[in-house]
C-alpha cells in the first residue's frame, strides 16, 4: 500500500518551523514514516522543499540534492548578527547616516558572481570533526571551517531602499544565502545579514507548483503526489 502512495510532494515551508518539523507533519498526515526531503530551509527561511514520500522515492532523493538553487533575499544592510540571519544575536550595528548608494551596491554585487569558495556559518547543519556546528555555536564555540566550491551565477536587484535590499540570486547547490549576505555586507564595508529568505526554485521545479502542508489531510494528499519530477523541470 505505501509503494501505491510513493512519489514527491513539493511543499512551500513557511517561515518558522524547521524542514524536519514538516516531515513529522507529513508522516502524521500520511501514516508513512519513510520519509525525507532534498535540500534544507533555515527556520526562518521559507520557500521551496521537495518531499520524498515512500521507500522507492526516497530512494531517489539523491538526486534532487546537488541542483541549482534559486532565491529571492531581503538583506538588512548596516547591522551584523551571530547567525548572519535576523534571529541572531545582533553584534554590531552601523550608523543609519553612513547609507550606502545603490551604486556601490551594484559593484560589490557584480563581485560576487561566478566561481568562489565559501566558508559556512557556525550556524549551520555542516558536521565538522562530526560535529554539528549549531551545536557548538550554541556553546560559544567557533571553529575554522573550510570554505568550499560554490558557484553564483546572477545577482539581480529587485529593491533597495536603505538599510533593506531586496535581491534574486541563481546558485548553485551548497550555496548559503546568509554567508553571502554577511559576506557582501563585509565587502560594503557596513555589516548585513539576511531579513527574509525565500527559496523560489529548484532546478526547473518552481514554488509555483508547491502547496502548503498545512491544507493537506488524510483524504487529499495523495492528489498532490507526482511520482516522478524531472519531468517537470
Amino acid at each position: 500500500m505505501e509503494d501505491k502512495k510513493s512519489g514527491f510532494l513539493l511543499i512551500n515551508k513557511p517561515s518558522g518551523p524547521t524542514s524536519h518539523d514538516i516531515i513529522d507533519q507529513l508522516r502524521r498526515v500520511t501514516g508513512i514514516k519513510k520519509i525525507g526531503h532534498a535540500g534544507t530551509l533555515d527556520p526562518f527561511a521559507s520557500g521551496l522543499l521537495i518531499v520524498a514520500v515512500g521507500r522507492e522515492a526516497t530512494r531517489e532523493i539523491g538526486k534532487f540534492v546537488k541542483l541549482d538553487k534559486e532565491y529571492i533575499a531581503m538583506l538588512y544592510l548596516g547591522a551584523t548578527t551571530d547567525t548572519y540571519d535576523r534571529t541572531g544575536k545582533q553584534l554590531e550595528v552601523r550608523s543609519k547616516k553612513l547609507e550606502v548608494k545603490i551604486n556601490r551596491v551594484e559593484e560589490v554585487l557584480e563581485k560576487f558572481i561566478g566561481k568562489q569558495e565559501q566558508v559556512p556559518p557556525m550556524f549551520s547543519a555542516k558536521k565538522v570533526g562530526g560535529k554539528k556546528l549549531y551545536k557548538l555555536a550554541r556553546q560559544g564555540i567557533e571553529v575554522e571551517r573550510k570554505p568550499a566550491p560554490i558557484e553564483i551565477y546572477d545577482i539581480k536587484i529587485l529593491k533597495y531602499k536603505w538599510p533593506l535590499l531586496k535581491m534574486k540570486v541563481l546558485c548553485s547547490s551548497g550555496t548559503y544565502i546568509r554567508s553571502l549576505a554577511h559576506d557582501i555586507g563585509k565587502e560594503l564595508d557596513c555589516g548585513a545579514y539576511a531579513q527574509e529568505l525565500e527559496r523560489i526554485a529548484i532546478s526547473g521545479l518552481r514554488i509555483d507548483k508547491a502547496i502548503s502542508a498545512a491544507t493537506l489531510d488524510q483524504r487529499n494528499w495523495v492528489k498532490f503526489i507526482y511520482p516522478h519530477l524531472f519531468n517537470l523541470s
